[in-house]
């Protein structure tokens, strides 16, 4: 089978040129050059891609520098893992003596990898990697249908490379592994094996769905907290994350991690946003994770009660704020309806005391009004007068600066004040007092 027509159909045409070029480069040092993994496998499932993995039989490295001589830019190699890293610049542009091509439209940058083998001294343990042919270097991966490989160069451009059936596999919509061992080896491939079959509506091959089984769950305890909450991450970010939590749970894959994960609620999830609606303005999140991963936590989190949450993110290696966010949306949500008739003010002094992260996602799945309030108008209400203003009417600093701008905030909270004067009146009063 030859793809060609798909990679002209599917990827820009600026990637297509400067692709062309990078694989003429590797042909002239006599490297293969293929296009694999996952990129393969949208491509024939008639998805545009804008990103690929680009894999090469020979060394990274000096592929790298050859392109770096011709189309300028910038480059990194690691020799001792095999990669390289190609970052291009404006000249790159000039270089490739495309017409109209502008410097934004190509890739930030393209990894390349020499083919290599992997084997695991362990179970669960990370692969030690050994250089290798395309075969070895396909074999080597997750599911058949990420088993794939597009050659680049020269007059096998195009050509589909595929020694473990993965087209039958993709043409069935079927999640298959390469060896009964699989999840042993990787267990976090149980994660991904659910993640792609819910996101392209497949199925999991039966004798795959046998080795969900004790030893290879066993093997998944044993993951360090990162690589098991990093798989996490990736499905708050899919479309169907309700479906795999669903199948996440029923191949009981949740109590291997932590007990307390298989009574967190995933149906709330639909609330899940890219981004903070408008009018909320910023809300932070930790740094290691996206909006959408952030609030995934918090939501999947929030029926949980908090020596729970805590022991999960013990477990999970979460970040600080995302600990603080997740256990304060658990007790904010469980109180909510004993708030009811409090005031604006009443509500502003207590959320905050909390991450507006936790009092955003208890919105979303609550609704509640004075939460919304809070974060689109409430928090950023203030006094005009400040401490300087009280020291200058001759008070003496202390505990009382704070009583009194609070009562004013306050006062504005509650529209007992409406004006400035009327402000300043009631500061005169409080400082008579």
């Amino acid at each position: 089978m030859n793809l060609k027509t798909q990679l002209e159909g599917l990827l820009p045409m600026d990637h297509q040129h400067l692709l062309r070029f990078i694989a003429d480069v590797a042909g002239g040092l006599g490297f293969p050059i293929y296009m694999v993994g996952g990129s393969v496998r949208d491509l024939m499932l008639g998805r545009a891609i804008s990103d690929f993995d680009l894999t090469v039989e020979g060394e990274a490295g000096a592929l790298a520098e050859s392109i770096l001589r011709k189309l300028g830019g910038k480059i990194m190699v690691h020799s001792k893992f095999g990669t390289a890293r190609w970052t291009p610049t404006e000249s790159t542009v000039e270089r490739l003596g495309v017409p109209m091509l502008q410097p934004e439209n190509l890739p930030p940058h393209l990894d390349f990898v020499s083919t290599r083998s992997e084997t695991y001294a362990q179970p669960g343990a990370l692969p030690t990697v050994k250089r290798s042919d395309i075969e070895a270097d396909l074999r080597r991966r997750d599911f058949t249908i990420n088993a794939m490989a597009v050659r680049l160069d020269g007059y096998r451009y195009g050509e589909l490379v595929d020694f473990v059936e993965g087209r039958s596999d993709l043409e069935q919509g079927l999640i298959r592994v390469l060896h009964p061992k699989s999840f042993i080896d990787d267990p976090t491939r149980m994660f991904r094996a659910v993640r792609y079959a819910g996101r392209y509506e497949f199925e999991i091959e039966s004798e795959t769905l046998r080795y969900f089984n004790i030893d290879a769950r066993s093997v998944l305890a044993e993951l360090s907290g990162e690589r098991l909450r990093h798989e996490f991450d990736l499905i708050f970010e899919e479309a169907n994350r309700i479906q795999m939590f669903e199948k996440i749970k029923a191949l009981d894959l949740l109590t291997m991690i932590h007990p307390a994960l298989s009574q967190a609620e995933y149906d709330r999830l639909t609330e899940i946003r890219a981004a903070p609606a408008e009018g909320f303005g910023e809300i932070a999140v930790p740094d290691m994770l996206s909006f959408t991963q952030s609030l995934g936590w918090i939501i999947y989190l929030m029926n949980l009660p908090q020596k729970d949450i805590e022991s999960i993110a013990e477990r999970l290696v979460f970040p600080v704020l995302l600990t603080k966010a997740a256990s304060a949306s658990s007790s904010l949500y469980r109180d909510l309806s004993s708030f009811t008739n409090w005031k604006p003010s009443q509500w502003t002094f207590h959320l905050d005391e909390l991450p507006s992260l936790a009092v955003y996602a208890v919105w979303l799945v609550s609704s509640e009004r004075s939460l919304r309030e809070y974060l689109t108008k409430w928090q950023d209400i203030k006094s005009v007068t400040t401490g300087d203003d009280l020291t200058d009417q001759g008070l003496e600093p202390g505990p009382k600066y704070k009583e009194i701008l609070n009562r004013l905030r306050a006062a504005w909270l509650d529209e007992e004040v409406k004006t400035e004067q009327e402000e300043f009146d009631l500061c005169d009063r409080l400082i008579a007092k």
